[in-house]
C-alpha cells in the first residue's frame, strides 16, 4: 500500500507541475514585451532628436542665406566705394596739378615783381582751395608744408588712406561669405545626423518582423549603436552664432 500511495503522490506532483515548455513560452513573451517597451522609447528618443537634428539644419542654411546675402551687398558696396575712391584719388592728384600750374604762375609773378598779380595769383589759389581742397589732400597738403616737401602726394600711406573705406566693406564681404560657408557646412552635417537618424528608425520598426529573438537583439544593438553615433556627433556641431531657444517664444 505504501509503494502504490507513493507513485500516487509523485503523480500528482508531476501533473501539477508547469511544463518545461510553458516556462520557456513564458519566459520568452516576458523578454519579448520588456524588448518591445525599449523599442517603443528608442523610437521616441530618435524621433525628437531627429526633429531637432532638422530644425538646427534648418536654422544653419537660414543663416547661410543671410551670410550670402549681406555678402554680396557688402561686396556691392565695397566696389562702388572702391570707384569713388578711385575716382576722389584721380580729382584729388588733379587739383593738386592745378594748384602746381598756380604755384608755378606765382614765381613767375615774383620774379617779374608784379604786386598786383602776385596778389591776384594768391587770391585765386586760396579761392581753389577752400572748394577743391578737402579731407585727405588737404591733411596731405598740410603734411608736406610741416616736412618742406614739394610733393603732397608723398606722404607715406596717402593711397591707402583713400581705399580704406572700400577695403574694409569689402574684407567684411568676405567674411560674410566665409561665415556663410561654414554655416553651409554645419548645415549638411546635421542632415547627415537626420539620416542616420532616418537609419535608426529603420531599424527599430523592422525589429518586429523577426521571430528569433537572438536576430531582434541583434538588430537592436545596431540601432543603439547608429542611434548613440549620431547623437554624440550632433552634438560636437555648433548651434547657430546667437542660438537662443528661449528667443523663438517672444512675441512682440
Amino acid at each position: 500500500m505504501n509503494n502504490t500511495e507513493t507513485k500516487k503522490s509523485e503523480a500528482v506532483k508531476q501533473s501539477a507541475a508547469p511544463p518545461k515548455n510553458a516556462l520557456k513560452d513564458k519566459k520568452s513573451e516576458s523578454t519579448a514585451k520588456r524588448l518591445e517597451t525599449i523599442v517603443a522609447i528608442l523610437l521616441g528618443i530618435t524621433t525628437l532628436l531627429s526633429a531637432w537634428a532638422s530644425w538646427i539644419g534648418s536654422l544653419h542654411g537660414g543663416i547661410q542665406s543671410i551670410n550670402f546675402t549681406k555678402s554680396n551687398h557688402a561686396s556691392s558696396e565695397g566696389t562702388a566705394e572702391y570707384n569713388m575712391s578711385m575716382q576722389l584719388y584721380l580729382s584729388d592728384y588733379m587739383t593738386w596739378n592745378t594748384i602746381k600750374e598756380y604755384n608755378y604762375d606765382l614765381e613767375l609773378a615774383k620774379s617779374d615783381g608784379d604786386k598786383e598779380k602776385i596778389k591776384l595769383i594768391n587770391n585765386k589759389i586760396k579761392a581753389f582751395k577752400e572748394s577743391n581742397v578737402a579731407g585727405i589732400l588737404s591733411e596731405a597738403i598740410k603734411w608736406m608744408e610741416d616736412n618742406n616737401q614739394d610733393n603732397p602726394f608723398s606722404m607715406p600711406g596717402i593711397t591707402q588712406k583713400y581705399f580704406d573705406a572700400a577695403e574694409k566693406k569689402i574684407n567684411k564681404s568676405q567674411e560674410l561669405l566665409e561665415e556663410g560657408m561654414l554655416d553651409n557646412k554645419k548645415g549638411d552635417s546635421y542632415h547627415l545626423v537626420t539620416v542616420i537618424y532616418s537609419l535608426t528608425l529603420f531599424l527599430l520598426g523592422i525589429i518586429g518582423t523577426f521571430k528569433n529573438m537572438p536576430n531582434r537583439i541583434t538588430v537592436l544593438l545596431i540601432a543603439i549603436a547608429a542611434l548613440v553615433f549620431a547623437a554624440v556627433y550632433m552634438f560636437t556641431i555648433p548651434l547657430p552664432t546667437g542660438f537662443e531657444i528661449t528667443s523663438f517664444f517672444e512675441f512682440k
